[in-house]
């Protein structure tokens, strides 16, 4: 194992002994891979999920191309294209806590903790709403960066895009989203 960490997150995956290597590569990397999968889908699918990445990553492990991409990126890669079989859900799940959310509830105007519990819920109801509406690879950036903490170059050796993609689709989503926060607290009923 002392020769694959030494290699930093770059292993040799078509030459080294397969146990090996993946043995590594599941105690470095199926936690992180799990909690941004779990934070997408919830425990019990990301734990399949995770599974399924290491599973696919094994049988690909030959078309691996450490000059491409970290071995960290590589699998996010791979379990980015395996949640993305799970969209369907996510969005329907969005839709509806955005549907669930915008029921009017009453609330005295003197008790703040009603009226910040309020609040949050709008703001979830108008989150969850232009999360629902994002485009798949939108979508995948922003929650690889904000629930995975990828950098831009990591995600997009994940999705396969430039870096500068990357970073171009996350400064408009991140305007898009905060402007839409905004609006939603300034048009709020005081």
């Amino acid at each position: 194992m002392t020769r694959i960490a030494e290699q930093g997150h770059r292993p040799d995956l078509a030459t080294q002994d397969p146990k090996e290597v993946f043995a590594w590569l599941f105690d470095t990397y199926a936690g992180q891979i799990r909690a941004y999968l779990a934070g997408r889908v919830g425990p019990d699918v990301a734990d399949d999920l995770v599974a399924e990445t290491f599973l696919v990553a094994l049988r690909r492990r030959r078309t691996y191309d450490p000059t491409q991409a970290t071995a960290r990126s590589w699998l996010y890669g791979i379990a980015t294209n395996l949640l993305r079989n799970h969209v369907r859900q996510e969005v329907r799940g969005l839709r509806l806590t955005s549907r669930a959310a915008g029921g009017e509830t009453e609330v005295e105007n003197h008790d703040t903790v009603v009226a910040d519990r309020v609040d949050a819920a709008a703001r979830m109801r108008v989150l969850a709403g232009a999360l629902a509406r994002l485009g798949e690879q939108d979508r995948d950036v922003l929650l690889l960066t904000s629930w995975a903490g990828l950098e831009p170059a990591e995600v997009a050796d994940a999705l396969g895009v430039p870096s500068s993609t990357v970073r171009s689709r996350l400064h408009r989503l991140r305007h898009r989203l905060q402007s839409l926060l905004t609006n939603s607290t300034e048009d709020a009923p005081r």
